[in-house]
């Protein structure tokens, strides 16, 4: 997931290439690797048992595709003489790309890309390294480790037993991380952290449903954050950019990565559901138009990641600062074309975000196409997902979490009931495949090296997205998945190493009930439909919106009885209490705002 750094505090964001001081860089190209001259294999049992016969370590380069300073490491360190002498002898080199194998890229996300992790043969860790290593520090590394092959301090074993949390956040405990979260907003540059600026969506999210409940401040964060991030959304090909670095938002680093497509667009667009500045409209307009223009593979599903340089190895701000004419004769960056089921169910979510502030069809019908495609080509039985066409390890948590919230956007956006039937399902298929151990969910099945372990923003994600399927159901599973996804997340030993506020969102929600609003009337009644794409872009945060058409059978949870009516009409439910039946959108609009802001956030 994400790796960055807020001032000195390390958020998960596995997304940033980090590196030291770096020379100039010549162009490198995959290419690199195999003119190093080192047999790089793939991550195997079998590279493992080749070290152990020939009494080798293991040196694992973990990177990206379209990671710069990857790039950088390929051509300069790798391909460095010495280096390739050391790695020959003493080791079994592995090469992985990190977007394809989520359970190693969640492993190590904390080293950004590249990671470069020494390994014995048993397969414990001896060394982990963060980013860039030049080759004259590549060559001391390899050396000791050569010398002396015992774990040294960055191979410092955390075990999750001992992050057990009571699942919840205590009024002390809400309070101390609200004000670390506050206290980590830079107001001089607007946005939180002073070395990486990114759009952090859950932070945006948060503070959002902060001004929902009246909160002003938070309002002027979000709409000043949300400006000042504009600068980081391509001028030229729309799409957003990783982040900016230097502490402000002027020094991009151009790579494009689906999550940060999707959840940059989801959250412009109910920025603009909330306030309706047609800038925030416009950013999420061009978020999409990059991702139909470049990412959008002939079957209608998007690909993984645009590289950062045009030609690798090589910044690229003066490519990027030409117009569309200008770079298209020097060349178009490498596209990824692996299609994943994860990326794609990111997409989804923002495409529904997009319908649901403009009530465009056209949005909708997209994001249905792509949970289609992605049913029909990623599906494993009994409910789950591949990640890729074909996975060598796996399945993951990532995939099936992201088609999970995929589903429940799309049926918030529909009222139709197969969605909520298909996220069970999935979610199903997560807990008889990644309940293990004492807390969280983790990351894949066993590997066959290394145990999986649980991964912070997966379980996140996991507890906000099973609590909401629980609060359409009441089927009790689902609470409990989210109860032991909380538990995990909560701890103090994990969540005072994370940025405050997912756990402040997934606290927020779990255990209490979100708003509720259900529309009554047929699914093609236009008096119904009005009502219901209303109730869609108010923008609140956390929504129960159930769609209860008589003539296609009960709710899916019959906690509330509603009258038979001639005509459509909305109810804004609570504690098993309804409001009285609204016809008309504006009043159903006013009433929802009403309710948000009593809901406390």
């Amino acid at each position: 997931m994400r790796w960055i750094v807020l001032g000195v505090f390390l958020i998960g964001v596995a997304a940033i290439d980090a590196h030291a001081d770096a020379p100039a860089t010549n162009p490198t190209t995959d290419a690199d690797l195999l003119a190093s001259g080192i047999s790089w294999q793939d991550w195997s049992s079998a590279a493992f048992e080749q070290a152990a016969n020939e009494h080798k370590l293991v040196l694992l380069h973990l990177g990206a595709g379209w990671c710069h300073w990857c790039h950088v490491m390929e051509h300069e360190t790798y391909r460095d003489p010495k280096v390739g002498e050391l790695i020959k002898a003493h080791f079994v080199a592995i090469h992985v790309d990190q977007d394809g194998r989520p359970d190693l890229a969640n492993r190590y996300e904390d080293y950004g890309w590249p990671a470069t992790i020494l390994f014995d043969a048993s397969g414990k860790e001896l060394v982990k390294w963060r980013g860039y290593i030049p080759p004259e520090k590549m060559r001391a590394i390899l050396q000791a480790t050569i010398d002396d092959p015992t774990p040294g301090p960055s191979a410092k074993v955390q075990t999750v037993e001992a992050v057990a949390g009571d699942g919840g956040l205590s009024a002390e405990r809400k309070s101390q991380l609200v004000k670390r979260f506050d206290d980590l907003y830079d107001p001089a540059h607007e946005g939180w952290g002073t070395i990486q600026k990114f759009l952090e969506w859950d932070a945006l999210e948060y503070e959002m449903n902060r001004a929902v409940a009246g909160n002003t401040q938070a309002e002027h964060r979000v709409k000043a954050t949300l400006a000042q991030t504009r600068k980081i959304i391509d001028p030229v090909w729309g799409g957003i950019y990783q982040y900016s670095t230097d502490g402000d938002w002027d020094h991009p680093h151009f790579e494009k990565i689906m999550q940060f497509q999707a959840e940059s667009m989801r959250t412009y667009a109910r920025a603009y559901s909330l306030w309706h500045d047609e800038a925030d409209l416009a950013s999420a307009k061009a978020i999409d138009s990059f991702l139909e223009n470049f990412l959008r593979s002939p079957e209608g599903v998007f690909y993984t990641s645009e590289d950062a340089d045009v030609i690798p190895g090589e910044h690229s701000a003066g490519y990027f600062a030409l117009d569309d004419a200008g770079r298209r004769k020097i060349g178009l960056p490498r596209v990824d074309k692996h299609i994943f089921a994860r990326e794609n169910g990111w997409a989804v979510r923002g495409l529904v975000a997009l319908y649901a502030a403009t009530g465009d069809a056209n949005y909708l019908s997209r994001a249905k196409d792509i949970a289609t495609w992605v049913e029909t080509h990623r599906a494993l039985a009994g409910g789950g997902f591949h990640h890729d066409e074909v996975d060598v390890a796996g399945p993951y948590l990532g995939d099936n979490l992201a088609m999970v919230q995929a589903y429940l956007s799309l049926y918030q956006a529909t009222g139709q009931s197969a969605y909520l039937k298909s996220a069970k399902s999935t979610l199903q298929f997560i807990d008889e495949h990644f309940n293990k151990g004492p807390a969280g969910f983790v990351t894949s099945q066993e590997s066959g090296i290394l145990s999986s372990t649980p991964e912070f923003d997966e379980n996140v994600s996991l507890a906000r997205a099973s609590n909401l399927l629980y609060q359409y159901t009441g089927d009790d599973r689902f609470k409990k998945m989210s109860e032991r996804a909380l538990k995990y997340v909560t701890a103090p030993a994990i969540s005072d190493e994370h940025f405050p506020a997912p756990t402040l969102l997934a606290a927020d929600e779990v255990g209490r009930e979100p708003m509720h609003v259900t529309i009554v009337g047929s699914l093609d009644d236009p008096a119904a439909i009005a009502l219901h794409q209303t109730a869609l872009a108010v923008g609140v945060g956390y929504l129960r919106l159930d769609w209860y058409d008589p003539k296609a059978g009960p709710p899916a949870r019959d906690d509330v009885q509603y009258p038979e009516l001639s005509h459509a009409a909305a109810f804004v439910c609570a504690n098993g209490a309804c409001s009285a039946p609204m016809t008309q959108p504006q009043k159903l609009m006013a009433r929802m705002n009403k309710e948000g802001k009593n809901s406390g956030n």
